[in-house]
């Protein structure tokens, strides 16, 4: 059976710069598709000659190691033509001993090569990529697959806009059920079975979320690094409070400073920042933390599959749609405790709550954003009946934002 190779959206992004000289440089936590994208690119888009090293596979890591002159003679060794352009794809470049000084010797006197390359912690690249790289590099992030990549990896061809007929909603609200309760990584989508996807999920847990992680960041209190994921992940959408989890966890808060910097470098957590702009004394300067992946956050939290739709993890879909969409956003809170879930600055500031049903008025709330801010437009991304004009589900909501960025 031949295996389906599904677009991204980062792949239009690349398109365009796969005649330019710089160096593209993929980041992402592991198996969220980057190999599956250079594949994609080298099956439909590449035309040219090509060369793919995986630098898991030792040789190739060796070769590498050993300089851009030995990986030049090795491919002519080949029998390729280098005095044609030729695309070398190299996926987990942050296992060279210098990544930096390899990719600027290519970039500098290898003209007919031009590299895309990959990595799974931004962490270990930032450590080892130099300044000398600037200018010559582009990088992107890829993310799991956004509501929309996943509705084309379920070969529904649904458009996402805000007049979809009662029953299409109905079919989106069920599968964005099925988006929330086990995540967006892609090979968890492709899976039907619940029970493989609670082992694939639980693999990438042990494997790459703690077991890399931890050697990544050289951790030896393996107990409380691995107690701190599950709290998070209890508290995912909520404010976060170091001295709190230093007593919760028990150890020191800048122990926790430190794999907290980790885990948002590998792509598990993002901590979002408050929005301020005129009363910046009545806001509050703890970050909320939320993780990427909800079906990752479920499993280390509940240790299972939710069967209904939670409150907090709703919020943490729509945090992730933002995320993968590209769309800048904060949250909003004062230090009376009145808050808003998302601000979003566009052609204008958009207060956005995130609702599993809301059947409220805009409350005291939103006016008093309202007047501070300049805001009119307040949104609801809900997941019940929709009976004004304000509320939207979470996909049109998006949709609606993109269009205005």
């Amino acid at each position: 059976m031949v295996e389906i190779i599904y677009n991204r959206k980062l792949i239009n992004e690349i398109l365009p710069l796969l005649k330019t000289k710089e160096i593209i440089v993929i980041h992402g936590a592991r198996q969220v598709g980057k190999s599956s994208v250079m594949e994609y690119l080298i099956k439909n888009h590449i035309k040219e000659s090509y060369f793919y090293m995986d630098l898991e596979n030792i040789e190739y890591l060796e070769l590498c190691n050993k300089g851009p002159l030995a990986v030049y003679q090795f491919l002519t060794g080949r029998g390729i033509n280098l005095d044609k352009r030729l695309i070398l794809l190299i996926d987990e470049i942050q296992y060279l001993k210098n990544p930096s000084n390899f990719l600027k010797i290519f970039h500098d006197h290898y003209a007919n090569i031009k590299l895309i390359v990959s990595g799974s912690s931004s962490f270990d690249i930032k450590r080892k990529f130099k300044e000398s790289l600037v200018g010559r590099t582009i990088e992107f992030e890829l993310f799991p697959l956004d509501f929309e990549e996943f509705l084309e990896f379920k070969n529904k061809k649904y458009v996402i806009k805000n007049e979809n007929s009662p029953e299409i909603n109905k079919e989106l609200i069920s599968l964005f059920e099925e988006y929330n309760y086990f995540g967006a990584y892609p090979k968890i989508v492709l899976e039907n079975n619940e029970e493989n996807k609670k082992l694939m999920l639980s693999q990438i847990i042990s494997t790459y979320v703690k077991k890399d992680i931890r050697d990544l960041g050289n951790i030896r209190d393996i107990e409380s690094f691995n107690k701190l994921l599950v709290v998070l992940a209890s508290q995912s959408g909520n404010l976060l409070n170091m001295e709190e989890l230093s007593n919760t966890i028990g150890i020191d808060q800048k122990t926790i400073k430190e794999w907290l910097f980790l885990l948002e470098s590998t792509y598990i957590i993002k901590l979002v920042r408050p929005f301020h702009k005129n009363i910046r004394s009545e806001l509050t300067k703890n970050p909320k933390v939320f993780f990427i992946d909800t079906g990752l956050m479920h499993l280390l939290h509940l240790k299972i599959f939710p069967k209904t739709l939670l409150g907090n993890s709703f919020e943490n879909s729509f945090f992730s749609e933002l995320l993968k969409n590209k769309i800048d956003f904060n949250f909003w809170r004062t230090t009376n405790k009145q808050e808003i879930d998302f601000i979003v600055q566009n052609k204008q500031i958009s207060a956005i709550e995130t609702k599993l049903n809301f059947q409220q008025s805009i409350g005291t709330t939103f006016n008093f954003f309202k007047k501070k801010y300049n805001s009119r437009n307040f949104l609801v991304a809900i997941y019940g009946e929709k009976n004004e004009k304000y509320k939207k589900y979470p996909w049109e909501m998006i949709h609606e934002i993109l269009e205005n960025k």
